[in-house]
């Protein structure tokens, strides 16, 4: 059993700059098959999108994916956990902050992600949310 953030989490996860273009994400997260990227300027942390955002953020408001920028759309105050953080920890962070990802950062800097999927793999290897994080993509 997994103790610490670092076991579980996804390491290397894939970012995007806040001057880049929703389309230029939306285009990353189909090739990488992903839901979310990690908005980073000179290896600093500045905020997470996700899919929702482009699409709620963006796309439902007329803006032209080409045009409209992640720093626009991202989650710019985004809870964090520390990569040696606890499991529970992190079920307590995402629960307070109500999201669904969380980027693990160490020293400041982005290290990996950990997703509400991947906890509940470790955690609750049983429940319809451990099988549908751990099946294969069907796209």
């Amino acid at each position: 059993m997994a103790d610490t953030v670092r076991d579980v989490m996804s390491e290397s996860p894939w970012t995007i700059e806040p001057s880049d273009s929703v389309e230029d994400a939306a285009q990353r997260m189909r090739d990488e098959d992903v839901g979310a990227l990690l908005v980073v300027d000179d290896e600093e942390l500045k905020g997470i999108v996700t899919d929702r955002d482009i699409v709620v953020k963006a796309v439902a408001e007329g803006d032209k994916p080409g045009k409209a920028k992640i720093e626009d759309v991202c989650t710019a105050d985004t809870t964090t956990i520390e990569a040696d953080a606890s499991i529970d920890d992190a079920i307590k962070a995402m629960r307070e902050a109500d999201v669904r990802r969380l980027p693990v950062v160490e020293d400041g800097k982005p290290v990996g992600i950990v997703s509400l999927g991947d906890l509940a793999i470790e955690r609750d290897k049983d429940s319809a949310l451990a099988d549908i994080s751990a099946a294969a993509p069907n796209n």
